[in-house]
């Protein structure tokens, strides 16, 4: 099996890379920097493909994806994994810069992950596109309005995306991490229930993107409460959420 992965230097990327070296896949192992890609590829098991590129850069990741067909013959799972977790205040001038940056990281280059890969998966009729989502597009947070909107955004395009390619057998499914213990939520200033190891999370995505599973959430618990969220009214839902601290802000999180 061949598995490309963007974001794949850390946390739930580096987590899922781990799982499939473990279950014999040869990887493309897409991140920024070439020096955490090789130290995880040195302890990997078998013979992978390291690719230093930012996922924004459309043209670059898009030769990174055709290297990895051509030496391996054709990837049979895409995961886009790369995403940015970082608080917006709109009110804030120099804060819309840095939603650009995350709608671009978060939800544009998961179609530029993607596109590369179709035509030939289309000529096989098989192959899985894989976006990684989160419960945080169920309900907007406070605070995480770009973060909250990627990945509402990534759940409709995913979906749509699901629907157009299925008459292709190409399989597009939605995985929605809720709380993972890694760097992007390290600095969370609150409580995150139902928190998991990425090892674990990863060992479940893998077995749901083998079973074909069009949109899971890991762990099952957050489904739970996210469906619980999803049929609060809006008065008692903004009533909930009034007190919830903020996600850190790029200038404090730096």
């Amino acid at each position: 099996m061949n598995v490309f992965i963007t974001g794949a230097s850390s946390g739930i990327g580096a987590a899922l890379a781990r799982e499939y070296a473990t279950r014999g896949a040869q990887l493309g192992l897409v991140a920024r920097r070439q020096a955490k890609l090789d130290e995880l590829a040195r302890t990997l098991p078998g013979t992978h493909h390291c690719y230093a590129v930012d996922v924004t850069d459309r043209d670059a990741l898009i030769a990174a994806a055709r290297q990895f067909e051509a030496v391996t013959g054709g990837a049979d799972v895409v995961i886009a994994n790369a995403g940015i977790s970082i608080g917006v205040l709109t009110e804030y001038y120099e804060d819309l810069e840095t939603f650009s940056q995350v709608l671009l990281t978060n939800v544009v280059s998961i179609a530029y992950t993607f596109h590369p890969f179709i035509a030939s998966m289309r000529k096989r009729r098989a192959g899985k596109l894989v976006g990684i989502a989160s419960i945080a597009g169920i309900r907007g947070l406070p605070g995480s309005e770009a973060y909250c909107a990627s990945k509402a955004a990534a759940i409709s395009y995913l979906e749509s995306l699901r629907v157009e390619l299925g008459r292709d057998g190409i399989r597009v499914l939605t995985i929605a991490p809720g709380f993972v213990r890694a760097p992007l939520t390290a600095r969370n200033p609150y409580s995150m229930p139902f928190l998991m190891d990425a090892d674990k999370f990863a060992r479940a995505a893998v077995d749901a993107i083998a079973a074909g599973r069009s949109y899971t959430v890991i762990p099952w618990q957050m489904a739970i409460l996210a469906k619980v969220l999803r049929a609060l009214p809006n008065w008692l839902y903004d009533r909930v959420m009034a007190r919830r601290p903020y996600k850190p802000r790029k200038a404090r999180a730096e």
